[in-house]
């Protein structure tokens, strides 16, 4: 049996406000270095209380200013009037017999955003834990083979929001550890959950880089990753910005199926991301990344045959990738079946031969909807699509029976 803990409000007292609060308080959680040392400054306290605050809040998991021992008790007082640290509140949560992880979240609007943390090894208290994080309530592109798609779009997260997943995740780890004794355990994390990114631009960035931040997460910066269908424009803005891993939802090797499969290609075709990805490689700044991701969702008669395979090996030779291979995780209703085993090697040897490192993704977390592709929530659809998949699955029905 699965095991779902509904959330015992009681367990995050010092996460709430009193609704009789005179006036909101400020939610440090999400702020970056700048905002939150001019919001001392405002306070008429010396800039360092900005990064001794964040080690309390990121490092540690303290969200009780009385528990930032470091801080005058006048200042704790103060904040605790004016401020608070409120992740987005925890629906329930799910842990897979695999040691996967998922947390669905409430967000404000009452909409659901969800969560999942992959382990290497559970058994492992310090091996490697890769989170999957969420920038989106939906997503406003339709991949057909992808769940998160089919219910449409609400609205993009706030920095709050996501940078609240990986908080409560690190939390999950911090549950009757004295606070200075606490660490942070989640290792990576990989920007492709619920949503695009890159269609979520500025507090994505500005979460990514408290991630990255020594005095946030302090995450290496080859241990954050952002995964994009091919927001072209926005893959060269990142270069610019910020210094992180890039992965690129390819699926198809050819512009006539990938219109199919990611519709965004018919906007920003295969020869303009590939362009854009060489110049995330190779870019103007000295960091010159190592290469880019590839991931690939295995279709059976769709998108994995030998030809394919050969398609793949040239569209990508000329820029430096590893290739990541992902048999098709099915949903309800899904139009697709999974490539067998023996065909996904297959594929993967035709691109070992070709010189390039290819992996094959090992399936974690299916038996509670939290592996790639199977993400959903309760969003108020902007763009009408989840009705009108409905209307389309109740047409194939009333087809199948008549």
């Amino acid at each position: 049996m699965n095991k779902i803990t509904v959330i015992d409000p009681n367990q995050f007292v010092a996460l709430t406000t009193q609704k009789n609060d005179p006036a909101p308080k400020t939610n440090l959680l999400g702020m970056s270095k700048t905002k939150l040392m001019e919001f001392f400054k405002n306070l008429d306290e010396k800039p360092f209380r900005a990064t001794q605050v964040m080690k309390w809040i990121y490092q540690f998991g303290v969200t009780d200013f009385f528990e930032m021992t470091n801080l005058s008790k006048k200042l704790q007082e103060k904040l605790t009037n004016i401020a608070c640290v409120i992740p987005p509140a925890v629906k329930y949560k799910e842990f897979s017999e695999d040691g996967t992880r998922k947390w669905v979240f409430e967000v404000a609007g009452g909409s659901l955003v969800e969560t999942v943390l992959i382990p290497a090894d559970d058994n492992k208290q310090f091996g490697r834990k890769t989170l999957c994080i969420s920038s989106q309530v939906g997503c406003a592109l339709d991949c057909s083979f992808c769940s998160t798609g089919k219910q449409g779009f609400e609205r993009n997260l706030t920095e709050s929001e996501i940078i609240g997943q990986l908080f409560v995740a690190n939390q999950s780890y911090m549950e009757g550890v004295p606070a200075v004794k606490r660490e942070n355990r989640v290792t990576n994390v990989v920007m492709m959950g619920m949503g695009e990114p890159l269609l979520n631009y500025e507090p994505v960035v500005a979460s990514m880089s408290l991630m990255l931040d020594d005095f946030g997460f302090g995450l290496s910066k080859r241990r954050v990753t952002l995964s994009t269908s091919g927001v072209v424009p926005k893959m060269y803005d990142l270069a610019k910005d910020i210094d992180v891993a890039l992965a690129i939802s390819l699926h198809a090797p050819n512009d006539k199926l990938r219109n199919e499969l990611v519709p965004i290609n018919k906007k920003y075709p295969l020869a303009e991301l590939i362009k854009a990805a060489k110049a995330y490689v190779y870019d103007e700044n000295p960091r010159h990344k190592k290469h880019v991701t590839i991931e690939y969702v295995m279709l059976k008669d769709v998108n994995d045959s030998d030809e394919h395979a050969h398609q793949l090996a040239v569209l990508l030779q000329d820029l430096p990738s590893k290739i990541n291979l992902i048999p098709f995780n099915p949903f309800a209703h899904a139009p697709y079946e999974r490539s067998s085993n023996n065909r996904i090697h297959a594929f993967s040897g035709i691109l070992n031969n070709a010189g390039f490192v290819c992996t094959i993704r090992q399936t974690r977390g299916d038996d509670i909807d939290a592996a790639c592709g199977q993400l959903v929530g309760q969003v108020a659809d902007k763009t009408r699509r989840a009705k009108n998949w409905q209307q389309k699955i109740a047409q194939n029905d009333r087809l199948k029976q008549s």
